[in-house]
């Protein structure tokens, strides 16, 4: 009986360290810092991380054109414009960010009858061809800034050429439109020099990568038209 008393007396103080250990290792496992709830810092970083992103995109724009001068009142009436674009934002900070942009636009117009043009007194840079289309190759470069997080307004300006083909057998052109109109038309043959300006506004959607938008332009295109473009837009950053 003593020797049982005096060897569980020995064992004792083995058993209590084996269990401190061990009580040791469980703290260990449940350290605060893997249990303790995120602050409203980590909330609000973790969230720009997962819905905000900026960086290479595709953008596609839908909406309307409208010339001014040589083709304005009527002879153009307004049409719809599309776009297509692919850019990157290569300078990107909280409040700012900088991108460029590739993008090619069409114009569809309904216009004035070319016979109806030509008896109607109109100068000859004013005759056009009828319904037209016209298409947009341009690259530019856009600046915004950010007044809340998920809303942003800048500015855009580039540049690009300008082609409106002609939209009848050229055959029928050359024998029935050239001798009404006494010549070629200028705007419906060559390459046009175009530049453009304009705001756009942008939000960020809270679906991942997804953002819309508005773009509107001023374009001028040389020995063409004034015209100016409202295009809404949606937009996919990888």
């Amino acid at each position: 009986m003593n020797k049982a008393l005096a060897l569980l007396l020995l064992v004792s103080p083995l058993l209590a360290e084996t269990r401190a250990h061990a009580g040791d290792i469980e703290d260990l496992d449940s350290d605060s810092k893997h249990h303790e709830k995120p602050s409203k810092e980590e909330k609000k970083h973790a969230e720009v991380v997962r819905e905000i992103e900026r960086g290479f995109y595709a953008k596609a724009n839908i909406g309307s054109t409208t010339y001014l001068l040589n083709f304005g009142g009527g002879i153009l009436r307004s049409g719809t414009a599309l776009g297509l674009s692919l850019g990157d934002d290569f300078i990107d900070h909280e409040k700012n960010s900088m991108s460029w942009e590739l993008q090619l636009q069409q114009g569809v117009h309904n216009g004035l009858n070319w016979q109806t043009g030509s008896q109607s007194g109109l100068p000859q840079q004013r005759w056009i061809q009828g319904d037209t289309r016209t298409f947009s190759g341009l690259v530019g470069i856009e600046y915004s800034v950010y007044p809340s997080r998920r809303f942003g307004v800048g500015i855009r300006a580039g540049g690009g050429v300008l082609v409106a083909p002609l939209l009848m057998f050229q055959s029928a052109y050359q024998t029935d439109v050239v001798p009404e109109f006494g010549g070629t038309i200028p705007a419906n043959s060559g390459v046009h020099p175009l530049g453009y300006a304009g705001p756009t506004i942008e939000y960020y959607t809270k679906l991942s990568h997804f953002s819309l938008g508005a773009d509107a332009d001023v374009a001028f295109s040389v020995g063409f038209d004034l015209g100016v473009s409202a295009t809404g837009y949606m937009k996919y950053t990888f």
